[in-house]
């Protein structure tokens, strides 16, 4: 046998060989490498994780792993690992899987209703990685409150209820960062300039607004209900807000989770800087987190004569509005005898 043909034998196994290394290569690459039955799931990789942290992670999803990082080995992954939330679809292969990994999806993260703070820490940590205790400390931090015109007492005020597009791996201090930029979004000149010539400021507005949101789910009816709080405090009168005295009592008893349907005359009397029937003026702070109509209320109140407010019983949800005293008592006396009359103590 000839040179030649010995060559040429050679170089057929040779390419015979990488034919099929290729073929392997690309069946490690190309070939459907997922396990889960969904049609795609999230995978949420911590903050300082490392190579092997991620395929303990991502090993209930992936049918072969030895597939899987010999893919991640060539696009060197293994140094280059990501911190975030991850979108997983049935049927990737294992080129697919490592380019998801780069490729971190937002949150959209959303809240509303928050009766406090400690509620808010709570419903945001159950969407991005912080938990709550790091993101009260850090809405708490004095400094940060110092800086920015607020009290532990108020700064719920600074969270305006939406959607909001960000990371699940945002830590504490940038979410807290980028409320405050959209608390300033929000309270642009138009609205601060509104705000004065209720005599209020952002924050006042806030807190009234959230005794507004609480006063009604009308949304119909909250500038009617707004227009007689600044009635209220025009005259220096107190507000006398039930939600007020509900919302003391709960701080009182440090138990937000009761349900209070009535207020007593003795509960009135209660010494409590929230209890706006012995205060002239507004509380320290929001006693919920207001929704937007319940702030534009606020800005945008009607202009009426009325001083008082109660529930009405011929139209639930609403409230019959008086601009006596003695017009008021009447309609307060029929409530009063309603509400007797369905058993309701407390």
């Amino acid at each position: 046998m000839n040179l030649k043909k010995i060559i040429t034998i050679i170089s057929v196994v040779l390419i015979s060989v990488l034919i099929v290394y290729g073929f392997i290569l690309l069946r490690q690459i190309f070939s459907a490498n997922t396990k889960f039955a969904d049609k795609e799931l999230y995978v949420y990789i911590p903050t300082d994780s490392k190579y092997e942290d991620v395929k303990k992670i991502i090993a209930p999803y992936v049918e072969n792993m030895d597939r899987f990082e010999t893919v991640a080995s060539k696009r060197d992954y293994p140094e280059n690992v990501k911190p975030g939330r991850f979108l997983f679809t049935k049927g990737m292969n294992s080129y697919e899987l490592v380019k998801t990994l780069r490729l971190n999806v937002p949150v959209n993260l959303a809240f509303n209703n928050q009766e406090r703070l400690e509620n808010l820490a709570g419903r945001v940590g159950s969407q991005i990685e912080p938990d709550s205790l790091s993101l009260l400390t850090t809405f708490k931090d004095s400094v940060f409150l110092k800086e920015n015109g607020f009290t532990e007492e108020n700064v719920l005020a600074m969270f305006i209820p939406n959607t909001y597009e960000t990371y699940w791996n945002t830590s504490a201090e940038k979410f807290r960062d980028k409320m405050i930029k959209e608390y300033r979004n929000f309270w642009n000149k138009e609205r601060v300039a509104k705000a004065a010539k209720q005599g209020l400021t952002p924050i006042e507005a806030t807190i009234l607004a959230s005794i507004v949101h609480k006063e009604s789910v009308k949304k119909d009816e909250r500038p009617r209900i707004a227009g007689v709080y600044l009635n209220r405090l025009r005259a220096q009168m107190p507000l006398q807000a039930d939600p007020t005295v509900i919302y003391a009592i709960k701080k009182k008893s440090n138990d937000f989770n009761q349900v209070i349907k009535r207020v007593f005359y003795n509960d009135l009397t209660m010494s409590s800087p929230y209890n706006t029937y012995v205060n002239i003026g507004l509380p320290p702070g929001p006693i919920a987190m207001p929704d937007i109509t319940a702030l534009e209320a606020v800005l945008n109140p009607e202009k009426n004569n009325f001083i008082y407010f109660c529930a009405s019983v011929e139209r639930f949800g609403y409230h019959e509005f008086a601009a006596t005293l003695a017009e008021h008592n009447k309609n307060a006396k029929k409530y009063s005898d309603w509400i007797n009359s369905q058993g309701i103590k407390r």
